[in-house]
């Protein structure tokens, strides 16, 4: 690989080490071939990751910038793996300007792997802290015709439980309920199943009141249907 930052040399190293071509396949179809993988499975990622973290230390910030995107346009899959999970040990002490590179992941090499992670785990707890940006971010990327934008629209709240805001994610469920995108129909049904488990009757007088596509519903009740509170 060209111009591997300093701090990811040992990093390539373990990956290159551990790689299991039989695996990559595998994962490769899995993810409809979309990208490469070393073959490294989750449990043997974070032991990679705990060995690179004792001897390197977490993304130094004055090259995080650099380091991510770097990450982000290699070919195999388990860089961006790293670098966003990475991000997520550091997410609560960020400066306001990371949702610009938090958005970067978002549009580039975008698939619902990265996406899920970034929403929740990154711009969820991002919005928490800069509550002024929710509104500007979010009409921009609601307006950008970019469904994983739109995706991370509605899941940045999944782990908002009481604290989700129910009009704010309203707005969107209203201005995208007519799309015909399987991950946006996915994405309204996961946000309120998750919040039904919070407050059950809002989601179910919620279905009951708005037109949604039928994967939606039926994500939307999956949660209560399995413990019995609606039919």
């Amino acid at each position: 690989m060209n111009n591997v930052p300093e701090y990811l040399h040992d990093l390539v190293v373990a990956f290159e080490r551990e790689a299991d071509p039989e695996k990559a396949v595998k994962m490769k179809q899995y993810m409809r071939n979309k990208f490469d993988f070393y073959g490294i499975n989750s449990p043997d990622r974070k032991k990679i990751y705990k060995e690179f973290k004792s001897t390197n230390g977490l993304i130094p910030e004055p090259q995080k910038d650099d380091i991510v995107k770097w990450c982000w346009n290699a070919d195999q899959r388990e860089y961006q793996m790293f670098a966003m999970e990475f991000l997520g040990k550091t997410v609560k002490k960020e400066h306001e300007e990371i949702i610009r590179l938090y958005e970067y992941m978002i549009i580039n090499k975008s698939w619902w792997d990265t996406i899920d992670y970034i929403a929740a785990n990154l711009v969820g707890i991002y919005f928490s802290l800069y509550h002024s940006n929710i509104v500007p971010f979010t009409e921009k990327w609601m307006s950008s015709g970019n469904i994983w934008l739109q995706r991370t629209c509605l899941l940045f709240q999944l782990k908002y439980k009481s604290g989700l805001n129910t009009e704010l994610l309203h707005s969107f469920i209203n201005r995208l309920s007519g799309s015909k995108e399987f991950f946006i129909q996915k994405a309204i049904g996961w946000i309120l199943r998750e919040y039904s488990k919070t407050d059950s009757e809002f989601v179910t007088d919620y279905v009951s009141k708005n037109k949604l596509p039928k994967l939606s519903e039926r994500e939307a009740l999956l949660w209560m249907k399995n413990k019995g509170i609606v039919v």
